[in-house]
């Protein structure tokens, strides 16, 4: 299974208000931070999609844990 980039940046955006930015230098959530690297891969090699078994454990638990809310929250559950 892919996650598009739109798709991944709107995970980023549901992350950033579950566990926002804090402290003066306004440090990334560890959420946000695993999910910033393959957003970053796929602007800097151009690309649309990104197969989620080739990101990390975690990133793939937040972006499932993200489609089920986004699910949930849609009254597709």
């Amino acid at each position: 299974m892919n996650i598009s980039l739109p798709e991944l940046e709107q995970a980023i955006n549901y992350w950033r208000q579950q566990r926002p930015a804090l402290g003066e230098e306004c440090a990334l959530s560890p959420e946000v931070n695993a999910l910033a690297g393959a957003y970053a891969m796929m602007i800097i090699e151009h690309s649309s999609g990104i197969a989620l078994e080739s990101l990390e454990p975690m990133a793939q638990q937040l972006i499932a844990a993200w489609r089920q809310a986004s699910a949930a929250a849609n009254g597709r559950l």
